[in-house]
């Protein structure tokens, strides 16, 4: 087949026999272009399609479920949320600044699309060991991206994750969140409709920049080669901010308008994408004339028209009776409109120089859509991992107090410095900022019908590779746990999730055991929690120099308040409180992936501790009634570092120290699920313990909140002052960044 073409645009021999098939003949070089950014890994999920099948995706609450541009689920008094999460890690590596910035402009697209205003960024970032120089380019640049397009579009960015870990030091995981609010009534699906309606581009021109972009980056891993990864920098989209926000004015008013009966973002695969799904999706066909497209540079070939991934443009489908106004919107808001296809009969794709010129190509649109391989590809479990799991934490060195101190001190971290990037107030509405278990915000202001409205929605983003590292199934598990528990301490209760799931190098039969194994334990919490999966992204060939990075699902939550009566108390202890642990009947004793056994000693084998999924949603409805109800004055989850780490955490946040006894059985640096602080009025407690025994938990008093000093009896003695001073300058030093 044309020698090795289909090679160099990455298609197997079995992939480009399989086009040929479906057409009928050989395919021109426009139409192998458009088949092999629509059946890459990025925009196919050709490998992980078989698995996701196995999430639970339905709900009462569910109106969109996975494959629209982002899900959506009814938050009550005719408003909806919209909620997406996407991966821009392979550009990212190769330029950090548009690699994140392109990623917040795809986020946002995929929320307005919907109908919904865009009210909310987050963003879980991995990188490096921040000691090398490279991986501290990495982070700084991405974290400038973030903020450099998320504060000049006006969207804030209300919280996320930083980590950084050796794994990720070639090839950072940057993953993006958006949440968008609509009323119901306006939302709106990416498919066209209506034979003779016409395919209006709207915004940027188009140009070489991101050609193949993602569709190509994310389909292969990196290697040492310089000059290949330098190669790759043309790839990588460079975004506008400011055409962006007159993109999103415009899309909304077109849609409240009722201008437009279906659009799409140009994302993955550009236009190729957005015309192919459209059609495939409201099983009609169309013609797209490329000779319309507005282009900035001269002399571009049709398929790198078809296949660019330049920067915020949409592709909206309207009538033409509705054209003239929906024209003079775009003008209104200064936003580049052209009519570049049109709706036909029959299911089939055709490109054309010109309405009346020649056929360039013509292909059914279905095939690129629906008809993408998918791989059943080989799963064997890793060789070593009976000895890893045979290997536990318990070997290692029970620590005397004054070292006790010296690790928490050491693995404290405020990510502040991050969260200053970023303007997280904009809409003012705001409630708990970056910091905290979750972002909470009002649903109030731009995109929210006027009127009073005590809803709120948190958000929680959450990983731990880890965990996932030890036991992708169970790991994946706990990592769902521990998000819901997030949302649940700013008083919201869980309803919906969506996931970015980054993994290796699918051909290696050990990262598909791993991938499949994180999809399992996913669907197990999610079912038992009676959370349903909305969306997600899956990110395969994350390596660098052979090495696949660690298995790094990140999962984010969507919680639900329906009358918000005051701020939360926040992870903080209040001098003169009593703190109590909530948690199952049974303690803690394994240290087995604790970010202590790693981060102090190196050690990284050992079994993860089961969760009692009835006991733990107990313990969601609990917390998310105490928080609402104004019954504690601090509450935090145990996980990162155990109960060391979060006693000191909420020591630092409120200015108070601790005198505490351990719990029985506990281990102060295990991280077993299911386990909450609280800082709590001391006439309140027996009150508190009673109501956590009538649903079978378990509450202990621990001691008393107050002084200078953080002290577990027998166990660990530290100063706040110097916890704080830790707590601050951590992240800053790490990324060397004097002055901060």
């Amino acid at each position: 087949m044309q020698g090795h073409i289909h090679r160099a645009l990455g298609l197997t021999d079995d992939e480009a026999d399989s086009i040929e098939s479906l057409l009928g003949r050989p395919p021109n070089h426009l139409e192998l272009a458009m088949y092999a950014v629509m059946w890459s890994e990025h925009c196919s999920y050709k490998s992980s399609r078989v698995h996701l099948k196995r999430l639970p995706t339905e709900g009462e609450r569910v109106l969109v479920g996975p494959g629209e541009n982002a899900g959506v689920v009814d938050a009550g008094d005719g408003l909806a949320v919209a909620l997406r999460i996407e991966s821009h890690n392979h550009p990212s590596a190769i330029e950090p600044y548009q690699g994140a910035a392109t990623g917040v402009g795809g986020i946002l697209r995929d929320i307005f699309t919907m109908g919904a205003r865009p009210i909310a960024l987050m963003d879980p970032l991995r990188f490096g060991d921040p000691a090398d120089p490279r991986s501290r380019w990495i982070a700084t640049g991405v974290i400038s991206g973030i903020s450099g397009y998320g504060n000049s579009v006006g969207v804030p960015t209300v919280g996320g994750e930083i980590v950084f870990d050796e794994c990720y030091g070639d090839n950072p995981l940057v993953n993006v969140l958006c949440c968008g609010v609509l009323p119901k009534d306006r939302l709106v699906l990416g498919r066209a409709s209506g034979e003779g309606n016409l395919a209006v581009l709207l915004g940027s021109t188009t140009g070489r920049d991101g050609i193949g972009g993602v569709s190509v980056l994310a389909s292969a891993g990196f290697s040492d080669d310089a000059d290949t990864e330098a190669a790759k920098r043309p790839n990588v989209q460079v975004g506008d901010p400011y055409e962006e926000k007159r993109l999103i004015e415009a899309c909304l008013q077109l849609l409240d308008e009722s201008l437009v009966v279906g659009i799409q973002d140009l994302g993955g695969a550009g236009l190729t994408c957005a015309t192919s799904e459209t059609a495939s999706r409201g099983g009609v066909g169309m013609d797209v004339n490329v000779a319309a497209v507005p282009r900035r540079e001269p002399g571009m070939e049709p398929w790198e028209v078809m296949t660019s991934e330049s920067q915020e443009r949409m592709l909206a489908i309207v009538t033409p009776g509705s054209l003239p106004r929906a024209m003079e919107v775009c003008e209104r808001w200064e936003v580049r409109a052209a009519v570049v296809g049109r709706v036909t009969g029959g299911g089939r794709l055709r490109i054309l120089d010109g309405w009346d010129g020649p056929v360039l190509a013509d292909v059914p649109a279905s095939t690129l859509h629906e008809d993408a391989p998918v791989y059943e590809r080989p799963i064997r479990v890793p060789a070593d991992l009976a000895v890893r799991r045979a290997d536990g934490a318990s070997r290692l060195p029970d620590p005397a107090p004054r070292e006790a101190a010296d690790h928490v001190l050491g693995m404290l971290s405020d990510p502040a410095w991050v969260y200053r990037q970023y303007d997280h107030q904009l809409f003012l509405n705001t409630v708990v900022a970056p910091g905290g278990d979750a972002a909470l915000l009002r649903l109030a202001g731009p995109g929210v019908p006027p009127g009073p409205c005590p809803k709120a929605i948190a958000l929680s983003t959450d990983g731990n590779s880890r965990w996932c590292a030890l036991d992708p199934r169970l790991g994946t598990a706990l990592v769902v746990a521990e998000s819901a528990l997030n949302v649940a301490c700013v008083g919201a209760v869980p309803i919906a999730l969506v996931n970015c799931l980054n993994f290796g190098n699918p051909e290696h039969p050990e990262t598909m055991w791993q991938l499949s194994e994180a999809i399992d334990g996913m669907a197990e919490a999610c079912r038992a929690l009676a959370i349903p999966v909305i969306g997600g992204n899956v990110s395969l060939y994350n390596e660098s120099r052979g090495r696949d990075i660690d298995p790094t699902p990140v999962v984010a939550t969507l919680g639900l308040v329906d009358h918000l009566r005051g701020r939360p108390p926040g992870a903080q202890l209040v001098a003169g409180n009593t703190i109590v642990v909530v948690g199952p009947p049974d303690g803690d004793t394994s240290l087995s992936g604790s970010k202590w056994a790693k981060e102090i000693h190196g050690h990284t084998g050992g079994t993860l501790p089961a969760i009692d999924y009835p006991a733990h949603q107990r313990l969601l409805t609990l917390v998310a009634d105490l928080v609402g109800e104004g019954a504690v004055e601090g509450v935090h989850d145990v996980s990162d570092g155990g109960l060391a780490l979060a006693l000191a955490e909420m020591a630092v946040s409120g200015g108070a120290g601790f005198t505490v006894d351990a719990p029985v059985g506990y281990s102060i640096f295990a991280e077993g699920p299911s386990r909450v602080l609280l800082s709590v009025v001391s006439d309140r407690v027996p009150a508190l313990v009673a109501r956590a025994q009538q649903v079978e938990l378990r509450a202990e008093v621990l001691g008393q909140a107050g002084g200078r000093d953080m002290v577990i009896a027998g166990r660990l003695e530290l100063g706040l002052e110097d916890a704080t001073r830790a707590w601050r300058g951590a992240l800053p030093r790490a990324l060397a960044l004097t002055g901060q």
